[in-house]
């Protein structure tokens, strides 16, 4: 099967699958309610920074087609959804484009439809520091996304088996890049231990993918029938935001990806240490099946809830919902006591 077949199953399954079978754990995070919030509407600002880079929205339409001509008009597309809600938008996979100069202008697509908007390329730890910076050129990028995929290339039968010397080459790539670069998972979850690796080599910005999203791992056993042993496998995303977020505090800069579907589910990400939102799934669902304003109309919406959120909260900007309340029940509690958190100061220390 060729490379470009590849990425439209993937579409095909994404939008046929939807989230899960993990949830994202969000629903076991809580507010507790202000009921003195002092703050007006006008008073909140939904800016915020990620690796330098501004974005007047917290929002972000994540990676999740990669290159084929037919590919084109939905990429067209999600770029017009960004442009309208005023969000920053991530390119697919490019990796198969630089490696075998094809497929440009799939890509390049969403720069001549969002010339002032802030684009993130993204490409396979895989790739060379020279195809890396290709990426960047070719759609004129803020900004490098280089994916982990190991649970999906290890179902996918055409995958990739050897993950030794990844870290050394990701190293590289960040010495040669030109824009700030942002270690991406793909669906399972980042923990501590490999964040603070990552930190130590002189990564800073990371997209932190948790389980409860769009599911690549599902996709690949749904497209050849194969294992399902990895379809609930990796950190949710509210698991893998504690932990990039026990380790990054000042030092990092955190996306929150991995079933992010509402403003509400936007404010707990938040609340737990992200810059940014990512969202993928639902939006490019919006774009195929009703369009450009449909996926434009997700973020809005989103960006009015997270507002309602922020002032029920009493946070006037992204950074200080950091401070705000939380409690947290269930599964994600237990997950939280075996991981050593104190939970119960965690809680007092935000009151």
């Amino acid at each position: 099967m060729s490379r470009e077949q590849r990425k439209l199953d993937h579409i095909k399954y994404a939008l046929k699958l939807g989230d899960g079978p993990q949830t994202s754990g969000l629903e076991h995070v809580h507010f507790v309610h202000n009921c003195l919030p002092e703050l007006n509407p006008q008073d909140i600002s939904l800016s915020s920074r990620f690796g330098g880079i501004l974005l007047l929205s917290p929002f972000l339409i994540n990676a999740v087609t990669g290159g084929a001509e037919a590919v084109t008009e939905i990429n067209r597309r999600l770029a017009q959804a960004a442009k309208k809600a005023g969000a920053a938008l991530a390119v697919g996979s490019q990796y198969g484009a630089v490696k075998r100069k094809t497929n440009y202008y799939s890509y390049e697509v969403v720069r001549e439809e969002y010339p002032d908007g802030v684009i993130f390329a993204n490409t396979s730890a895989l790739a060379t520091p020279e195809e890396a910076l290709e990426a960047v050129k070719m759609i004129d990028a803020d900004a490098l996304q280089i994916h982990l995929n190991p649970a999906q290339e290890l179902i996918m039968p055409e995958g990739d088996r050897e993950f030794k010397g990844l870290f050394a080459n990701m190293q590289r790539i960040l010495d040669k890049c030109c824009v700030p670069v942002i270690v991406k998972e793909t669906g399972c979850g980042m923990a501590a231990r490999q964040v603070k690796q990552l930190l130590k080599a002189g990564f800073t910005c990371f997209d932190v993918g948790g389980a409860g999203g769009t599911n690549f791992p599902a996709i690949e056993a749904a497209r050849y029938g194969g294992t399902t042993l990895l379809n609930g496998w990796g950190l949710n995303t509210a698991q893998t935001l504690l932990e990039t977020g026990s380790v990054c505090g000042s030092e990092g800069y955190v996306a929150a990806t991995g079933g992010v579907r509402t403003g509400h589910d936007a404010a707990k990400c938040l609340a737990l240490g992200a810059d940014v939102i990512g969202m993928a799934g639902n939006v490019l669902a919006a774009a195929v099946n009703d369009g450009a304003d449909a996926a434009a109309e997700l973020i809005t919406q989103a960006e009015d809830e997270l507002r309602l959120l922020m002032l029920l909260t009493g946070a006037p900007d992204i950074r200080s919902m950091r401070t705000k309340p939380l409690y947290f029940t269930g599964p994600l509690l237990d997950f939280m006591q075996c991981r050593g958190w104190d939970c119960v100061e965690l809680a007092r220390s935000r009151r």
